[in-house]
């Protein structure tokens, strides 16, 4: 069973990951007004917002699974 604590830590992680993964969908999203420019970065900058949506969903996922082991 998940303590306050933990579920308290998750909470701050998925909202300092949310951070992070809309700051990437913004870089993306600046990159593909800017295009053709700067074309070669496309697939760092792709990676990087995917990285940073894969980790968010985890995080949520341990979020929901320690908020439902302190019901």
């Amino acid at each position: 069973m998940a303590d306050i604590d933990t579920v308290t830590a998750l909470k701050a992680e998925v909202k300092k990951l949310n951070a992070k993964a809309t700051q990437a969908k913004m870089d993306l999203h600046d990159l593909s007004e800017e295009l053709p420019t700067n074309w070669e970065r496309i697939l760092d900058v792709a990676r990087t917002a995917h990285d940073a949506h894969a980790a968010l969903i985890a995080a949520r996922q341990s979020l929901a699974d320690a908020q439902a082991a302190t019901s």
